[in-house]
């Protein structure tokens, strides 16, 4: 390892894969990136659960993160460090609190800290399939950072 906790050399496709999850897994919040109809950018840190297959958001639906993400569904997510990097592209789609999947509001609100579901504002839910995953530390990382793609791991 190097002084900032780096690796000395490129990790293994396999290693960044375990490291991947593991952030997922782990992280309290992501940066999710969306743009309205006229391209305008949005980026907003959102606390998130992953569920082994997918990665739930929630925000107000008035909120430019919530209207775009309703819009096109079209969503790009970040966790990790500027040298321990996650980057994702995906799909979302929208459900009410009430429209749910059993077990998911609870699980949000356990990994959370915080209910959105209690809010006395309305939060919607939103579930990324990712489409796209990609993962690097370093320069020397950036051959090879595509681990998913088209929803399907590469490694």
């Amino acid at each position: 390892m190097t002084d900032n906790d780096q690796p000395a050399g490129p990790r293994s496709r396999v290693e960044r894969k375990r490291n991947a999850l593991r952030l997922l897994e782990n992280e309290p919040d992501l940066w999710a990136a969306t743009a309205d109809a006229a391209g305008v950018p949005t980026l907003m840190p959102l606390t998130y659960l992953w569920d082994g297959g997918a990665v739930w958001l929630s925000t107000r639906p008035t909120n430019p993160t919530g209207a775009n993400l309703a819009a096109s569904g079209a969503v790009r997510l970040c966790l990790g460090t500027t040298r321990d990097v996650v980057h994702i592209e995906g799909t979302a789609t929208a459900f009410t609190a009430d429209a749910l999947p059993d077990g998911v509001g609870d699980a949000f609100a356990a990994k959370g800290g915080w209910d959105p579901r209690k809010d006395p504002d309305r939060y919607d839910f939103y579930r990324v399939a990712l489409d796209q995953l990609r993962a690097w530390g370093t320069v020397p990382e950036l051959k090879g950072r595509l681990l998913m793609k088209d929803g399907r791991w590469l490694v």
